[in-house]
């Protein structure tokens, strides 16, 4: 006769615990609602229960997506010099809040310190500033792919170029 508290006499439709498949996935790394909404949907979830899942993560301070958004900017800025665009473009992908968006982007300090960060970025890639055309578009390129305003990067390749 089989043990009815054993795991493997569980039948096979049974429904996952949508709290206990959020843990599991939160044990990774933080995750914003919309991500845990995705994976939770993707094991079978109904809605309203992971709906109910994440608002239980929600008030135990597991799930919030304003301090994700907030992290997520300071580490992207300060570990890989990503740019307010690229940062708010990842956000919006991750399923955060515009309003959430805008207040982690805003903390920054304003575009003082976005062009500080630019420069940094030229300083080190391009300690002489470039001369040539060629140069000047892979210095402008660099800035782009790490998510500067075009208009941002023109700027700071001019101060580069000025400051030598």
């Amino acid at each position: 006769m089989p043990d009815p508290l054993d795991e493997a006499s569980e039948p096979a439709d049974a429904k996952p615990d949508p709290l206990e498949v959020a843990y599991r996935y939160l044990n990774r790394r933080d995750r914003t609602e919309g991500e845990v909404r995705r994976h939770l949907a993707g094991k079978g979830v109904e809605d309203g229960a992971a709906q109910a899942a994440i608002q239980t993560l929600r008030e135990q301070g597991y799930v919030d997506d304003a301090r994700y958004a907030r992290l997520f900017a300071e580490d992207k800025r300060a570990l890989e010099g990503w740019g307010n665009e690229r940062i708010s473009g990842t956000l919006a992908l991750r399923g955060i809040d515009r309003d959430l968006i805008d207040a982690a982007v805003a903390a920054d300090g304003g575009a003082g310190a976005e062009m500080e960060r630019a420069l940094e970025i030229l300083r080190r890639r391009f300690p002489s500033p470039p001369r040539e055309r060629r140069e000047r578009d892979r210095a402008l390129a660099v800035l782009l792919r790490k998510g500067y305003d075009a208009d941002l990067a023109l700027d700071a390749l001019t101060v580069h170029a000025r400051a030598s």
